[in-house]
Protein backbone atom coordinates (compact mmCIF):
# COMPACT_ATOMS: atom_id res chain seq x y z
CA UNK A 1 0.00 0.00 0.00
CA UNK A 2 1.20 3.52 -0.80
CA UNK A 3 2.29 5.81 2.03
CA UNK A 4 -0.22 8.33 3.37
CA UNK A 5 0.29 11.73 1.75
CA UNK A 6 -2.79 13.60 3.01
CA UNK A 7 -6.45 14.07 2.08
CA UNK A 8 -6.92 16.16 -1.07
CA UNK A 9 -9.44 18.94 -0.52
CA UNK A 10 -11.50 17.45 -3.33
CA UNK A 11 -12.94 15.04 -0.73
CA UNK A 12 -14.90 17.55 1.38
CA UNK A 13 -16.02 19.30 -1.81
CA UNK A 14 -17.26 15.98 -3.18
CA UNK A 15 -19.26 15.20 -0.04
CA UNK A 16 -20.85 18.66 -0.11
CA UNK A 17 -22.09 17.89 -3.62
CA UNK A 18 -23.12 14.35 -2.67
CA UNK A 19 -25.40 15.77 0.01
CA UNK A 20 -27.31 17.50 -2.80
CA UNK A 21 -26.97 14.83 -5.50
CA UNK A 22 -27.11 11.49 -3.72
CA UNK A 23 -27.78 9.39 -6.81
CA UNK A 24 -26.16 6.45 -8.52
CA UNK A 25 -25.45 8.58 -11.58
CA UNK A 26 -23.54 11.19 -9.59
CA UNK A 27 -21.66 8.50 -7.67
CA UNK A 28 -20.64 6.61 -10.79
CA UNK A 29 -19.41 9.81 -12.39
CA UNK A 30 -17.06 10.54 -9.47
CA UNK A 31 -16.28 7.06 -8.13
CA UNK A 32 -12.79 6.79 -9.62
CA UNK A 33 -11.69 10.07 -8.07
CA UNK A 34 -13.36 9.12 -4.77
CA UNK A 35 -11.28 5.94 -4.75
CA UNK A 36 -8.10 7.93 -5.38
CA UNK A 37 -8.69 11.01 -3.20
CA UNK A 38 -10.83 9.64 -0.33
CA UNK A 39 -10.76 5.88 0.13
CA UNK A 40 -7.11 5.20 -0.69
CA UNK A 41 -5.83 7.97 1.63
CA UNK A 42 -8.11 6.68 4.40
CA UNK A 43 -6.79 3.14 3.95
CA UNK A 44 -3.21 4.42 4.03
CA UNK A 45 -3.87 6.54 7.13
CA UNK A 46 -5.32 3.76 9.27
CA UNK A 47 -2.72 1.28 8.04
CA UNK A 48 -0.02 3.60 9.36
CA UNK A 49 -1.82 3.91 12.72
CA UNK A 50 -2.75 0.25 13.22
CA UNK A 51 0.47 -0.74 15.02
CA UNK A 52 -0.24 1.85 17.74
CA UNK A 53 -4.02 1.76 17.99
CA UNK A 54 -5.17 -1.68 16.88
CA UNK A 55 -6.83 -3.34 13.87
CA UNK A 56 -8.62 -0.91 11.59
CA UNK A 57 -11.74 -1.10 9.49
CA UNK A 58 -12.66 1.38 6.74
CA UNK A 59 -16.42 1.57 6.32
CA UNK A 60 -18.24 0.89 3.09
CA UNK A 61 -19.76 3.89 1.27
CA UNK A 62 -23.20 2.32 0.87
CA UNK A 63 -26.02 3.03 3.31
CA UNK A 64 -28.09 0.21 4.82
CA UNK A 65 -31.56 1.02 3.49
CA UNK A 66 -33.44 -1.94 4.94
CA UNK A 67 -34.92 -0.11 7.93
CA UNK A 68 -34.51 3.50 6.84
CA UNK A 69 -37.12 5.89 5.51
CA UNK A 70 -34.28 7.77 3.81
CA UNK A 71 -33.44 5.83 0.67
CA UNK A 72 -30.36 7.88 -0.27
CA UNK A 73 -27.96 5.16 -1.40
CA UNK A 74 -24.59 6.61 -0.32
CA UNK A 75 -23.11 7.79 2.98
CA UNK A 76 -22.11 11.44 2.94
CA UNK A 77 -18.89 10.73 4.82
CA UNK A 78 -16.04 8.24 4.82
CA UNK A 79 -15.25 6.80 8.22
CA UNK A 80 -12.84 4.32 9.74
CA UNK A 81 -12.34 2.86 13.21
CA UNK A 82 -9.31 1.34 14.85
CA UNK A 83 -9.45 -0.69 18.05
CA UNK A 84 -9.82 -4.03 19.77
CA UNK A 85 -13.44 -4.82 18.82
CA UNK A 86 -16.26 -3.57 16.55
CA UNK A 87 -17.50 -0.20 17.74
CA UNK A 88 -14.63 0.34 20.20
CA UNK A 89 -11.55 2.47 20.00
CA UNK A 90 -10.60 5.35 17.73
CA UNK A 91 -12.56 7.01 14.92
CA UNK A 92 -11.57 9.18 11.96
CA UNK A 93 -13.84 10.51 9.25
CA UNK A 94 -14.03 12.86 6.30
CA UNK A 95 -17.19 14.72 5.27
CA UNK A 96 -18.33 18.00 3.74
CA UNK A 97 -17.00 19.93 6.74
CA UNK A 98 -13.58 18.29 6.62
CA UNK A 99 -11.78 15.98 9.01
CA UNK A 100 -13.16 14.69 12.29
CA UNK A 101 -11.57 12.39 14.84
CA UNK A 102 -12.44 10.86 18.16
CA UNK A 103 -13.35 7.60 19.79
CA UNK A 104 -15.10 5.72 22.57
CA UNK A 105 -17.78 3.11 21.88
CA UNK A 106 -20.97 2.66 19.91
CA UNK A 107 -23.20 0.13 21.59
CA UNK A 108 -24.19 -3.05 19.80
CA UNK A 109 -26.35 -4.56 22.55
CA UNK A 110 -28.35 -3.85 25.69
CA UNK A 111 -25.79 -5.91 27.61
CA UNK A 112 -23.02 -3.49 26.65
CA UNK A 113 -25.09 -0.53 27.81
CA UNK A 114 -25.85 -2.32 31.06
CA UNK A 115 -22.13 -3.00 31.67
CA UNK A 116 -21.37 0.64 30.88
CA UNK A 117 -23.92 1.90 33.41
CA UNK A 118 -22.81 -0.50 36.13
CA UNK A 119 -19.23 0.68 35.66
CA UNK A 120 -20.31 4.34 35.81
CA UNK A 121 -22.32 3.62 38.96
CA UNK A 122 -19.29 1.98 40.59
CA UNK A 123 -16.90 4.78 39.54
CA UNK A 124 -16.90 6.53 42.93
CA UNK A 125 -13.42 7.93 42.25
CA UNK A 126 -14.78 9.83 39.24
CA UNK A 127 -12.32 8.40 36.72
CA UNK A 128 -14.69 8.54 33.74
CA UNK A 129 -16.12 12.00 34.58
CA UNK A 130 -12.54 13.24 34.79
CA UNK A 131 -11.68 11.76 31.40
CA UNK A 132 -14.80 13.31 29.86
CA UNK A 133 -14.13 16.72 31.40
CA UNK A 134 -10.55 16.72 30.08
CA UNK A 135 -11.70 15.82 26.57
CA UNK A 136 -14.28 18.61 26.63
CA UNK A 137 -11.59 21.06 27.70
CA UNK A 138 -9.51 19.85 24.75
CA UNK A 139 -12.34 20.67 22.34
CA UNK A 140 -14.09 17.32 21.98
CA UNK A 141 -17.88 17.04 21.89
CA UNK A 142 -19.48 14.18 23.83
CA UNK A 143 -21.93 12.23 21.67
CA UNK A 144 -23.99 9.05 21.74
CA UNK A 145 -27.57 7.90 22.22
CA UNK A 146 -28.97 9.03 25.55
CA UNK A 147 -32.18 8.80 27.58
CA UNK A 148 -34.11 11.92 28.58
CA UNK A 149 -34.74 10.54 32.07
CA UNK A 150 -32.77 8.32 34.41
CA UNK A 151 -32.44 4.63 33.46
CA UNK A 152 -34.38 2.10 35.46
CA UNK A 153 -32.74 1.22 38.74
CA UNK A 154 -30.77 4.47 39.16
CA UNK A 155 -31.91 7.50 41.18
CA UNK A 156 -32.49 10.82 39.46
CA UNK A 157 -30.06 12.51 41.87
CA UNK A 158 -27.19 10.11 41.16
CA UNK A 159 -23.95 12.15 41.03
CA UNK A 160 -23.15 10.72 37.58
CA UNK A 161 -26.70 10.72 36.21
CA UNK A 162 -25.71 12.52 32.99
CA UNK A 163 -23.36 9.67 32.09
CA UNK A 164 -25.80 7.02 33.32
CA UNK A 165 -28.42 8.26 30.84
CA UNK A 166 -26.10 7.40 27.97
CA UNK A 167 -26.37 4.14 26.07
CA UNK A 168 -22.98 4.72 24.42
CA UNK A 169 -20.20 7.27 24.66
CA UNK A 170 -18.14 8.93 21.93
CA UNK A 171 -15.93 12.02 21.99
CA UNK A 172 -15.58 13.75 18.61
CA UNK A 173 -13.81 16.84 17.34
CA UNK A 174 -14.24 18.34 13.87
CA UNK A 175 -11.11 20.16 12.76
CA UNK A 176 -12.42 21.22 9.36
CA UNK A 177 -10.02 21.71 6.46
CA UNK A 178 -6.78 23.11 7.93
CA UNK A 179 -3.77 23.62 5.61
CA UNK A 180 -2.16 20.38 6.83
CA UNK A 181 -5.13 18.22 5.79
CA UNK A 182 -3.75 17.70 2.26
CA UNK A 183 -0.23 16.94 3.51
CA UNK A 184 1.48 13.97 5.20
CA UNK A 185 1.34 15.96 8.46
CA UNK A 186 -2.33 14.97 8.76
CA UNK A 187 -1.11 11.61 10.01
CA UNK A 188 0.62 13.21 13.00
CA UNK A 189 -2.44 15.33 13.79
CA UNK A 190 -4.76 12.33 13.80
CA UNK A 191 -2.25 10.39 15.90
CA UNK A 192 -2.16 13.25 18.43
CA UNK A 193 -5.97 13.41 18.64
CA UNK A 194 -6.19 9.65 19.09
CA UNK A 195 -3.64 9.86 21.91
CA UNK A 196 -5.97 12.35 23.61
CA UNK A 197 -8.79 9.83 23.19
CA UNK A 198 -6.77 6.88 24.51
CA UNK A 199 -7.87 7.20 28.19
CA UNK A 200 -11.53 7.02 27.10
CA UNK A 201 -10.90 4.16 24.67
CA UNK A 202 -9.04 2.22 27.36
CA UNK A 203 -11.80 2.84 29.94
CA UNK A 204 -14.64 1.62 27.73
CA UNK A 205 -12.63 -1.35 26.49
CA UNK A 206 -11.90 -2.43 30.06
CA UNK A 207 -15.32 -1.72 31.56
CA UNK A 208 -17.73 -2.40 28.68
CA UNK A 209 -16.05 -4.80 26.27
CA UNK A 210 -17.32 -6.44 23.14
CA UNK A 211 -20.34 -8.74 22.99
Amino acid sequence: MADFTGFPLWGPQFYAQLERHNTREFWDEHKAQWERDVREPMLALVAALEPEFGPARVFRPYRDLRFSADKSPYKTHQGAISGPAPGFGFYVGLDADGLLAGGGFRTHSAEQTDRFRRAVDADDDGVLPGIVATLQQQGFTIEGASLKTQPRGYPADHPRIVLLRRKELMAITNVGTPPWLATPAALDHVRAMWEQIRPLADWVTKNVGAD
